[in-house]
């Protein structure tokens, strides 16, 4: 959506809680950068009180042209959106909203910002066929409609609770299968890529061992997580010699699209915006 002078396009991040969001700093940075007169606020919103955002976004009296949804709302605004794109259903989850001919639109940007972060850090990281991934939560869901769109033959999910993994077996087709916990060091015999969805490691528990060097020697081990940049399990894997990916790149990544369809311009993910939300990290840990 262009934008004037005269009439600047104001986007949002909604969520409950919403002050944890660095999306505010990833666009205010976009907007300064290209000069636009544009501006991206959060907004916090109340479970209950969704259904009046989203009428308000509709009927255009909120002034927004569109925004991110965040915790715990992206799975309850599929049902109060004009319209879902495929990506979106498929995930089960929406993150991006834009208004379009006085609809509001909705599409999941997860999937596309955790690829293009592997194809940024570990370039041929999708030519592997098998992959194990970690938990099997919300979060796993837009990792998994990566995995299988990148042409993944085969994905482990493992979790704690069995039944969870299965869900999303039936989900997401035949190319899935559910496991338990104990059998992680089996799935990982000759994987291409490992994924941690979960928060494992990052309430001060222990860490369990997890051999990672039975992996293909070429494997990939990548965590969702970026607070710490370094997780517990991204540290394991250095350890032991494997190539590991952090998280915060696809926190970068996935917020493109939506700028470029609020703003009108696509912008680019830099060195500079990862240094400066690092330092914003570090300086509120």
């Amino acid at each position: 959506m262009a934008e004037s002078e005269s009439n600047p396009t104001r986007a949002f991040v909604i969520g409950h809680p919403i002050g944890h969001s660095r999306s505010p700093l990833i666009h205010g940075y976009w907007l300064r950068l290209a000069g636009l007169p544009g501006s991206y606020q959060p907004v916090e919103v109340a479970p209950a009180e969704l259904p009046v955002f989203i009428r308000a976004l509709k009927d255009g009296s909120s002034g927004f042209a569109g925004g991110n949804v965040t915790i715990p709302h992206k799975e309850a605004v599929l049902d109060l959106v004009d319209e879902a794109d495929p990506v979106a259903r498929e995930i089960g989850a929406a993150n991006t909203l834009w208004c379009e001919n006085g609809r509001v639109m909705a599409t999941n940007t997860d999937s596309h910002g955790f690829s293009a972060n592997l194809d940024h850090q570990a370039s041929g990281w999708d030519t592997g066929r098998t992959a194990v991934i970690l938990g099997a939560g919300g979060a796993s869901r837009a990792i998994i409609h990566a995995l299988l769109s990148r042409g993944f033959s085969t994905v482990h999910v493992v979790n704690r609770t069995e039944t969870r993994a299965r869900a999303l077996v039936e989900a997401f087709g035949p190319r899935l299968q559910a496991h338990a916990m104990a059998e992680l060091p089996v799935l990982l015999r000759g994987a291409d890529l490992f994924v941690n969805t979960t928060s494992l490691g990052m309430d001060g528990n222990a860490v369990p061992e997890i051999d990672f060097t039975v992996m293909n020697p070429q494997a990939l081990v990548t965590d969702i997580v970026y607070v710490p940049l370094e997780t517990p399990i991204l540290a394991m894997a250095r350890r032991q010699g494997l190539k590991t990916v952090d998280g915060l790149g696809m926190l970068l990544h996935q917020a493109a699209p939506g700028f470029e369809k609020w703003f009108g311009t696509r912008p680019e993910v830099t060195p500079d915006l990862r240094r400066l939300i690092i330092a914003d990290m570090e300086a509120h840990t």
